[in-house]
């Protein structure tokens, strides 16, 4: 079966949580799931991962319906959606990457730059990583535009440079790739998203090893 490679574009594109200070318990539900997508992401095994995130995705569903005027719970279904969709590949995994699409724009109509610029670092992430036609939606070049208007919005979100730096190593640019990862390094902490902040630390530090080695070759 074919496997897609979807990076989750999910989790962490917030730098905190508590954006809906008129709605507390909102606040609290959207970083309880951001703690869930983290433990799922970077602690739980393979092999528990796929049940992990059916139980978290009808979670989110239920937010996103219940609270269809806020822009966050939407992003955070597609986030994960997109982190299932990794995990599961094939064709179920397409269908997912496809809705997960489609929920960042009906999100993106609502307030574009919700948790600074999650939505176009996530839609710039599927572009990169899904196959392009007749199979796909994926395009490189639609990805770079994407990522540029979420760097736009927050220059140093440790997510956002992260993603555009892997979309560089795909494309060859290693130099360029490294100074992204660099920056992903050097992004400030997020209050309360700290199991996130600790994972993707570890993936950027991985790659920047793995992108030198390529550029040294």
């Amino acid at each position: 079966m074919t496997r897609l490679y979807i990076l989750p574009t999910l989790l962490a594109l917030a730098t905190t949580f508590g954006a809906h200070a008129a709605d507390p318990a909102l606040d609290q539900t959207i970083a309880d799931v951001g703690h869930r997508w983290a433990t799922i992401y970077y602690q739980t095994p393979d092999k528990q991962k796929d049940a992990a995130y059916d139980e978290l995705i009808t979670q989110v569903q239920q937010l996103a319906h219940d609270h269809p005027k806020d822009a966050e719970p939407i992003v955070w279904q597609a986030i994960v959606l997109s982190s299932a969709a990794k995990i599961e590949g094939g064709l179920s995994a397409l269908h997912k990457a496809k809705e997960a699409r489609e929920l960042l724009v009906s999100a993106e109509a609502i307030d574009p730059t919700v948790m600074n610029g999650s939505i176009y670092a996530s839609l710039g992430s599927l572009y990169a990583k899904v196959p392009g036609w007749p199979l796909g939606f994926g395009d490189k070049k639609q990805a770079k535009v994407y990522f540029e208007k979420a760097l736009a919005i927050d220059p140093h979100s440790i997510d956002t440079n992260y993603f555009y730096a892997d979309y560089l190593a795909d494309t060859g640019d290693y130099a360029k790739s490294v100074e992204y990862l660099q920056r992903a390094l050097a992004a400030p902490p997020r209050p309360g998203r700290e199991d996130a902040d600790a994972g993707r630390r570890q993936e950027v530090q991985a790659l920047l090893d793995t992108v030198k080695k390529k550029a040294a070759s």
